[in-house]
């Protein structure tokens, strides 16, 4: 038997991602496109009722103040990725809610100027008015680090090698809002895991008028029948005997949504009054817009993957940030009561459908706008229980995941160097986190506990997200061990290309501003 040939062993590295049915610019039929930005839509509403549904009890609110602040949060999340989607990086992301935000305002809830308010609703206000405080001063770092240019000065020093753990750990460091929250409630979380796989891989060349439907509406299909199975058990009382935390899991009548929305209410600016500044807070909170760039700085990169585009280069990517720090300014501005940053879960779904398409996530931003305004409607959807979300994070977290591995595609994973970059920065990008978690949750507070609270803040916020200490790590460790005689090996030949937008002549096809705004703004 013949040596089989280096090409029959290995496959020739690919600057984009091919069996893509629509890339960045190519757009699937309206009827279809609708569809798919409703499935986006759909999507969003975990993490935009997730948030509000634990931090709006903690400050004293009631049913009415969380339905408004989950209405207040998608009308700002529609605005904020029309934004990203046409004067940002233009690629088609989700600009949702983030978790990141969690650990400043917890804070915040807590700071005993607040908690000594006994009257519930005033002080779900002043702590409210608080938030709004702190996100608008520290969206000004993302604005300026953005529109100045500095973030793409900073991203000079990225290569594919420093890259991969950050967007790996992207997917990979949110492994705890998967199969966790599916175990709460295994009878609605497995059946969805199971139809959601079977229909978007295993039943994806099933065609219905040479469309493959379960692949693109996997996710709308397999989530219709599981709220529907969800709705029935709920109906016939299997839960009326069970704890209370099963019951908050499973049924699907306890979000207590739908009867406390109006039926038309059109978020505005300062609607719960004028902001209160502290410089404490706002310290507090530019840790979490630091840690929101660079979780968005990976899904960037990844999305840009999952669309079929090259990389966006320095140029853009800056851009981007410029515009997310005006959506967490408007945050703010609003008080949805969280930061802005990529939906990461929303960049899986453009793997899972094949579908890249801007104008897809564009309609999405159509109906999350829409449905916050007819309060009911968005609350029924809003409604699904949050099993249901876990169990289709378990595969888009981790498709992200795997797009940031794909880029060990363009480095030398023979060299010691580079294993030991990426295996450190992985591993510790876990286990950092993980430690800070598990001190948090059994000390009632994190590992960094002195008397300046805001230093605290700092501190914890850093060290909770994993792609952040991914990025500390590997990008130093890529920059300053052999990193003179690596160039190679990590990737650059292949990189270096992409950083300027005249690199390569594709960037003026996926990233030039629409309505010719390129003549007052020419990229650089």
């Amino acid at each position: 038997m013949a040596a089989p040939k280096p090409e029959e062993i290995s496959h020739p590295p690919m600057d984009q991602l091919q069996g893509l049915e629509y890339c960045i610019d190519s757009n699937p039929s309206w009827g279809e496109a609708i569809a798919l930005g409703f499935q986006h839509y759909i999507l969003a509403l975990g993490t935009a009722v997730m948030i509000p549904s634990f931090l709006v009890p903690l400050m004293g609110g009631t049913d009415d103040d969380k339905v408004r602040v989950v209405q207040t949060l998608l009308f700002v999340e529609g605005i904020n990725t029309l934004l990203q989607t046409l004067f940002g990086t233009r690629l088609p992301t989700v600009i949702g809610g983030s978790y990141a935000f969690m650990v400043p305002i917890i804070s915040i809830i807590h700071d005993t100027s607040l908690t000594s308010i006994e009257d519930n609703h005033v002080r779900f206000l002043n702590t409210m008015r608080a938030v709004q405080g702190a996100l608008i001063v520290a969206s000004s770092i993302q604005i300026i680090l953005g529109y100045s240019q500095m973030w793409a000065i900073c991203s000079r020093f990225f290569s594919p090698l420093g890259m991969v753990p950050v967007i790996a750990l992207v997917g990979f460091g949110l492994f705890d809002r998967g199969f966790p929250v599916v175990g709460r409630c295994v009878e609605i979380g497995i059946p969805m895991l199971i139809l959601f796989i079977a229909f978007s891989q295993y039943l994806k060349n099933f065609l219905t008028k040479q469309l493959p439907i379960l692949e693109r509406f996997g996710l709308l299909i397999s989530i219709t029948v599981i709220w529907a199975y969800a709705h029935l058990l709920t109906a016939s009382g299997a839960y009326k005997h069970r704890p209370q935390l099963t019951q908050l899991n499973c049924r699907t009548d306890k979000a207590n949504l739908i009867s406390s929305a109006p039926w038309i209410k059109i978020p505005y600016p300062l609607q719960w009054g004028a902001p209160t500044f502290d410089a404490g807070h706002a310290f507090g909170m530019m840790a979490a817009v630091l840690v929101s760039l660079i979780e968005s700085t990976g899904a960037y990169k990844a999305a840009s993957r999952l669309a079929s585009a090259t990389p966006p280069p320095a140029h853009v990517l800056s851009r981007g940030i410029g515009w997310q720090g005006i959506g967490i300014l408007l945050d703010g501005l609003f008080g949805t009561l969280t930061g802005s940053t990529v939906s990461v879960e929303n960049v899986g779904l453009l793997g899972s459908t094949r579908v890249g398409s801007r104008r897809v996530i564009q309609i999405s931003a159509g109906f999350m706008i829409f449905f916050s305004i007819l309060g009911k409607f968005g609350a029924l959807f809003a409604s699904i229980p949050f099993t249901i979300f876990a169990a289709v994070y378990c595969v888009l977290f981790g498709l992200v995941a795997s797009v940031g591995l794909s880029f060990l595609q363009f480095t030398n994973m023979n060299s010691m160097r580079n294993l030991f970059i990426t295996g450190v920065a992985l591993f510790l990008g876990l286990s950092v986190p993980e430690y800070f978690r598990e001190y948090t949750a059994k000390a009632l507070h994190g590992p960094a506990h002195t008397r300046g609270e805001w230093f605290n803040d700092f501190l914890n916020t850093i060290f909770f997200s994993s792609p952040t200490v991914a990025l500390i790590i590997a990008v130093f460790l890529d920059n300053t061990l052999d990193y003179k005689d690596s160039a190679r090996d990590r990737g650059m030949p292949w990189w270096v290309k992409f950083r300027t937008f005249k690199g390569d002549n594709r960037n003026e096809e996926f990233y030039t501003l629409p309505f010719n705004l390129n003549r007052f703004f020419p990229p650089s």
